[in-house]
This record gives structure tokens, sequence and C-alpha cells, in this order.
């Protein structure tokens, strides 16, 4: 009787602890099967770049993508990039992983995003510390404004240095890539096509600094948000006209209610796909 009593509480403790896990987390492929975080780095760290895909707001993707970093880290030289620093602003970027300038001093000299002290510092401040290279990738917006109001046309009008911050002219452009189709159908067609075409030039800028900044034998990480290389469109596709042989792994993030049930319209969506719950906690 005795042995029963004790049987029944340990199956009762399993059950009860087994109902309080709560993950902040699940890593799933391309297939939507479940995978492992060792698996994933194991994948990056044979890859010529990692595009890693985030929802801005995001702590959970944010904090990976430090930790995935320090991970590769150990095993490969990288080269580091973001969407959330444009051209015109990595003489300053340089100045301050060379410890020229102070991060008050770069704060004014860089247009640096309002998150940038929770989310991006710890990964420009871990660049400083292991001295690696720190791409600024991103076209200035004010030259993606341009093309929302004028087309790429309005790109040559450019100076000389302007141009040098977007990615070489002419740009080319699919206008039928789903994801570009798909933003102008959302919008209701407000924006006509010129609004898909802003898209891609930051787009292909980012793909034009990747790849200009790629070195022999090492691994290159890109955190941009996941719209820009999801479904191995945006930046992938870009990088891909540039260089079919390179080998490009993505990662997304999704918000389920049930991060332990993969939703299947999310399959292919990247290489790695982060599930997190949608209550989880944004950083804005």
């Amino acid at each position: 009787m005795r042995k029963l009593i004790v049987f029944l509480l340990s199956i009762l403790f399993t059950v009860v602890t087994h109902s309080q896990k709560k993950p902040a987390y699940k890593l799933y492929n391309a297939k939507g099967n479940k995978v492992s975080y060792k698996k994933m780095i194991k994948k990056m760290g044979k890859a010529d770049v990692v595009l890693f895909g985030e929802h801005h707001n995001n702590p959970i993707v944010h904090w990976l993508q430090l930790e995935v970093t320090k991970d590769l880290n150990e095993l490969r030289k990288l080269t580091l990039g973001a969407e959330m620093f444009e051209a015109d602003n990595q003489e300053a970027l340089n100045n301050y992983l060379l410890g020229k300038i102070t991060q008050r001093e770069l704060d004014t000299l860089a247009r640096l995003w309002s998150n940038y002290p929770t989310d991006y510092k710890p990964l420009v401040d871990f660049a400083k510390e292991n001295k690696l290279a720190f791409i600024a990738t991103n076209i200035p917006r004010r030259y993606a404004s341009l093309v929302f109001r004028g087309g790429f046309e309005i790109l040559e009008k450019l100076t000389y240095e302007e141009k040098e911050w977007v990615a070489p002219l002419p740009v080319k452009y699919d206008a039928t890539l789903p994801g570009y189709v798909k933003m102008k159908g959302m919008m209701g067609g407000h924006g006509g096509d010129n609004l898909p075409k802003a898209q891609a030039i930051k787009d292909a800028t980012m793909s034009y600094f990747i790849t200009e900044n790629l070195e022999p034998n090492n691994l290159f990480i890109h955190y941009n948000g996941s719209y820009h290389s999801d479904n191995y469109e945006g930046i992938y596709w870009y990088l891909k006209e540039n260089n079919k042989n390179l080998n490009i792994v993505t990662v997304s993030l999704i918000d389920q209610e049930n991060i332990k049930k993969f939703s299947k319209e999310n399959k292919m969506k990247a290489d790695f796909i982060i599930s997190v719950p949608t209550n989880m906690t944004k950083t804005y």
C-alpha cells in the first residue's frame, strides 16, 4: 500500500511539474520540426552569411542574437552587421568600436534607434570587446523615402558621395516576389508601385554592404527585421543574385499562443524559426 501511495505521488509530482513548465521559446527547422540550439549553431557555423531575422521589440530574439553571436565567435572569425545602422553612420560606428569616441558621442553622431541601449548596444559592445568589424548596412532612410516618392530613378540625382551609401545603380528589382506583392496588397494599393520599391532598395543596399564586407573564411552575421529575409526573399534574394554559391542560413521569429505546436503556415519561412508566446513582454 505504501509503495502504491509513493508511486501515485511520484506520478502526480511529474504531471504538476510538467504542467508548470513555461518555456520562453521553441526552435523549429524549415519543415516545422523541433530542433536543438546546438544543431542550429552547428549549421550556422558552416555558413558564409547568417541573416538573423527579428521582431524589433522582442526581448527573446535579442537575447538569442547575443548568445548565438558569442557561441559562433568561439567557432569562427566573425563580421557583424545590422539593418539598424545606416551606411552614412559607418565612420561614427567605427570610431566607437576603436574607442575614439564615447557612447554619448555615438548617440550624437549616429541615428540610433530608440531601443538601441537595450537591444543593440550589447551586440556593438561585444564587437568592440572582441575587435570585430560591425557594418552599417542599411540605406540612409531619407533615400528610401525618396524612392517611395519617386521610384528608383530619383536616386540617379544623388551626388557621387551619396551614391556610395546606396546599392549600385541601376538596382535589379523583381516586382513579382511574393513579399513585395504582399506589401503592396496590405496597403490596399496606397503607395503604389513605389512602396515595395522602397523596401527593395533597403534589401538591395543591405545585401550590397554584406557582400562588400565578406572576408575569406569569415562568417557574416546580419541582424535585420525578419521581413527583410523571410521566405528566402529580400536580402537573401539579392545575395543569391550576386553569388548563387553563398551558403546562407536564415532565422525568423513567429508569435504563437502555443509554442509547442508549430503553425503549418510558417513552414519554409526560414532555416530556423523561433517560436515565442504571443504574450511575451515587449521591449517597447
